[in-house]
């Protein structure tokens, strides 16, 4: 029995060893490890409380141009490739960043987006570029203050927006997922959900509309951002994490801004990748616990059995 006891231990040691090897060493050595900042965004100062009254005003007045705000009945003031012609992207929904980004970092893009979202180096002088959203670091400080008071007051609470809706805000506009269908029954692209259509020419005419949309973000982005289908299967929940709180100390010089997610926007968004990309995981996990139970008493009669065999040959 002690001997083999030693070999099992033997093996589980060389089993760990390989796995280290192949795994985290591996890991360690190919890619820089990047601690997380939990979305605290310490470089940023600290924001008073705004005026929500005035911070509609600024907001009606400054932003309806370019983003929709539904919650307060604005739709968008062009359509998604036309604003993509325009802008290079297309311009996100106002109604709920103020619930699923950090009102310091919501501060900082109003001023100056291109610093703000980590992108400086994609518009400098010599590039003859400039962000498609201009910069309010002309404002008075008070007022972007009042321009964040007002955005998170028609925010729904973090715990009532649902992943899909936080991804939507967050990613959506650039990244497609294809196999969201598994789960909302049509994929999602850049310009939204693909209705399903009674006609194929009405199906054709929406993925050209799409195909227009990734020319011109392609040309803004340099080249088409991956979809996200199953990122949370290729990247580890670290390397996400750190990624987009700030894509910069990962991938130096990448065109992926920092999207200036709070941590519980970052949660939603996790969510929604995970109900996508692995949406058997719930079925998996709760199987899980009866394999280990069907393990345990699988061991106990296997070396009841043993027991029962050696005793008769000894």
């Amino acid at each position: 029995m002690m001997r083999e006891i030693k070999i099992l231990i033997i093996v589980i040691f060389f089993t760990l060893v390989t796995y280290y090897g192949v795994e985290p060493y591996a890991h360690s050595q190919m890619h820089k490890h990047v601690e997380s900042e939990n979305f605290e965004y310490k470089n940023l100062p600290e924001i008073e409380k705004g005026d929500v009254t005035k911070g509609k005003d600024l907001v009606m007045s400054n932003c309806t141009a370019c983003h929709a705000i539904k919650v307060e009945n604005m739709p968008a003031p062009m359509d998604a490739v036309t604003s993509a012609a325009t802008y290079g992207v297309n311009p996100p929904d106002l109604s709920n960043v103020g619930s699923i980004m950090d009102e310091k970092y919501l501060a900082a893009f109003i001023a100056d987006p291109a610093t703000a979202s980590h992108v400086a180096h994609k518009f400098t002088p010599e590039s003859g570029r400039s962000h498609p959203m201009p910069a309010y670091n002309w404002m008075p400080k008070e007022d972007i203050t009042n321009m964040v008071a007002y955005l998170k007051s028609i925010a729904k609470p973090i715990d009532e927006i649902t992943p899909k809706e936080a991804f939507t805000t967050a990613c959506g506009r650039c990244h497609a997922a294809r196999y969201d269908g598994k789960v909302f029954g049509t994929k999602w692209t850049q310009i939204g959900q693909k209705p399903k259509f009674k006609y194929d020419k009405d199906s054709l005419a929406f993925d050209i509309k799409v195909l227009e949309y990734q020319d011109h973000l392609k040309k803004y982005m340099g080249k088409l951002p991956p979809d996200l289908s199953i990122i949370i299967r290729a990247r580890s929940e670290h390397f996400l994490k750190t990624f987009v709180e700030d894509p910069q100390r990962v991938l130096k010089g990448t065109a992926m801004p920092a999207v200036g997610l709070s941590e519980e926007g970052f949660e939603k968004v996790m969510q929604h990748l995970e109900n996508i990309g692995d949406p058997s995981k719930p079925a998996r996990d709760s199987l899980g616990v009866y394999f280990l139970i069907y393990m345990a008493f699988f061991t106990l009669f296997a070396v009841l059995w043993k027991k029962s065999v050696w005793k008769k040959l000894h």
